[in-house]
């Protein structure tokens, strides 16, 4: 059977009539043509699928799109502000964490979700939000790295350091 769903990926509304065995990560790639969101194992073990929804991250190979009715997905296409890379992304590049490439879309989204949260994580920390993403290549030291390099760079762009509140007087 078909059903309605409004969504919103990236900033963007979209409305569409859908089966009801569409999963989340299928209506991205397919319906959206939002292809940086990775179909690996479909088993929600990989991670590579990992997308925000309403800021938590969530493996879409195991979410039906129906359930995303209503809410905010974030892919990889909407981390960047246009053309510029987020800090995440910069960081992943310039720390060498990116090899193959095919986990880091995911990796990013759970490292946003995890800065989001805590803004100066401990790189264990790091580790944990990152136990539901697998890497094939680079092993996770430079993902750790990255991400602990992305949260300095994202505190000196919002003028705080060591993740103390910005000082407003």
């Amino acid at each position: 059977m078909k059903y309605p769903l409004s969504i919103t990926v990236n900033g963007t509304p979209y409305s569409r009539v859908i089966d009801a065995k569409t999963t989340l990560v299928e209506f991205l790639r397919q319906e959206l043509g939002l292809t940086g969101t990775k179909i690996g194992c479909a088993e929600g073990e990989c991670g590579a699928c990992t997308v925000l929804i309403d800021g938590i991250p969530m493996t879409a190979c195991c979410v039906l799109a129906l359930e995303a009715h209503g809410h905010h997905i974030t892919t990889i296409e909407g981390l960047a502000d246009g053309p510029d890379l987020h800090p995440i992304q910069s960081a992943l590049i310039k720390t060498g964490a990116v090899q193959c490439g095919y986990c880091t879309p995911g990796m990013a989204l759970s490292i946003k979700a995890l800065l989001d949260q805590t803004p100066d994580p401990t790189a264990t920390q790091v580790r944990q939000a990152l136990s539901g993403n697998l890497c094939r290549c680079t092993g996770y030291q430079k993902i750790i790295e990255a991400a602990l390099a992305a949260a300095a760079m994202m505190a000196e762009q919002t003028g705080k350091k060591d993740g103390e509140p910005q000082n407003n007087q």
